[in-house]
């Protein structure tokens, strides 16, 4: 089992805020330095450029505290003892903290417990010293107080950090583990119906050959018909099984149990009586380009303003106008759940001669928000599902926003058998 590991979040605006931050730290600290000794402690008393440069070691390695947590770390640390040793320290350490927050949020957790310590010790032996031996400015009490305040901030800063980085890690093993289960969902849907596809082409073998065997003497062309017709249907079984093995074949700790797609049904047993009409009810196919207009008219009764286009140069195989069919019914139920009432869509569907397809499907995304339970489409996980029939196909699928508003899906579907997996150039979630 692959180990999911969270990685940090740095863009440029969390940059931009460190920078400002860094920015304010060092400003106070050059006025820390130049002040005087109103407030009753002892006060620096060496060069400016001494107090600039301390000033500038506390603050400005904030500005890359998410790029280099533990050099930022170092330095400023260093700094902040070197401030509070000159009498520049008038805070409890709070650079210190940022620059332990951002440790404990993006160093792996033993050099983060390291920090911790090499923090900790640091800081009061530099308060210790600075307070109670080299320019005492109260008991030895006092300075222990300043030390637990200074502990109390870093720890605290320290923890919030760890906490932060373990529920983003958590969230990231959740949103993995869904994805996860919603890939093995829509493949054990893909197999099922491709499933009822390779039984509906073995019925119509089996009823084809039974013609075959009894007209075979009495009328020979009613007899090469039937033959041409099981060679067809068998070439495509072939094919949509060889997809569904190549698709499925990475996933082989998935059982087959009784009552699972790939379990082969056994007529008799517990099936039942055979029923009249129950061959008619095998041989009926699945869901096709010619179910596309009520799948459209489903769509409007659902409150969308739908059109439908489609342009056939070429019949095509069960299993690719099945997945055509699945694919449309997941654009147009993401248009139901997303887009709202009033919205016109538009589902282009064409096929050149050589059986090359390609779908389209736009809304203007113009409608109000959906009230709950319009949807009666039913699909499966959205761009998720449609990724992976397309990934059968070696086809490829582009999804996103359209420029003048609403959103589009795109999919353009190989002729023949394809071995290789979809080419996904975008895919924002829907």
């Amino acid at each position: 089992m692959r180990i999911v590991r969270w990685r940090p979040r740095t863009g440029p605006h969390l940059l931009a805020v460190d920078a400002c931050v860094a920015g304010v730290v060092t400003a106070a600290y050059v006025a820390l330095a130049g002040q005087g000794g109103s407030d009753g402690l002892p006060r620096f008393s060496g060069p400016v450029w001494v107090g600039w440069l301390v000033a500038a070691g506390v603050g400005a390695p904030l500005a890359a505290r998410r790029l280099w947590p533990l050099p930022a770390l170092v330095v400023v640390l260093g700094a902040t003892a070197a401030a509070t040793l000159l009498d520049i320290t008038r805070d409890p350490y709070l650079a210190t903290a940022l620059a332990l927050y951002a440790v404990a949020l993006l160093v792996p957790p033993r050099r983060t417990e390291a920090a911790l310590a090499l923090t900790l010790a640091v800081s009061a032996a530099a308060v210790i010293i600075g307070e109670a031996v080299l320019t005492p400015s109260g008991p030895w009490p006092e300075a222990a107080g300043t030390v637990a305040l200074v502990w109390l901030v870093t720890g605290g800063a320290w923890a919030a950090g760890r906490a932060v980085r373990q529920r983003r890690a958590r969230a990231a093993r959740r949103e993995r583990r869904l994805a996860e289960e919603a890939l093995a969902e829509e493949r054990l849907c893909i197999a099922r119906e491709l499933h009822d596809i390779v039984s509906h082409s073995l019925s119509v073998i089996v009823v084809k050959a039974s013609v075959a065997n009894h007209v075979a003497e009495e009328r020979p062309e009613e007899t090469r018909d039937a033959i041409g017709a099981i060679e067809r249907t068998g070439r495509e079984a072939l094919t949509e099984m060889r997809r569904a093995l190549g698709m499925l074949r990475g996933d082989p700790a998935t059982p087959h149990t009784p009552g699972d797609p790939a379990t082969p049904h056994t007529p008799g047993g517990d099936a039942g009586p055979h029923k009249p009409g129950a061959d008619a009810a095998q041989m009926a196919p699945p869901p096709g380009l010619d179910d596309l207009p009520a799948l459209v008219r489903r769509a409007e009764r659902a409150g969308i303003r739908a059109g439908l286009r489609t342009r056939l140069a070429a019949d095509l195989p069960a299993g690719t106008a099945l997945t055509v069919y699945r694919i449309v019914q997941e654009a147009l139920t993401n248009v139901v759940k997303h887009a709202g009432d009033g919205t016109h869509c538009e589902v282009t569907v064409t096929a050149d001669t050589r059986g090359q397809v390609h779908i389209e499907v736009a809304d203007d995304g113009a409608g109000r928000a959906p009230l709950s339970g319009r949807a009666d489409l039913r699909g499966g996980h959205g761009l998720v599902g449609m990724r992976e029939r397309v990934m059968m196909y070696g086809g490829t699928l582009r999804a996103g926003p359209r420029p003048g508003g609403g959103f589009a899906v795109s999919v353009r579907l190989p002729a023949g058998p394809a071995h290789g997996t979809a080419s996904d150039r975008r895919e924002p979630t829907a």
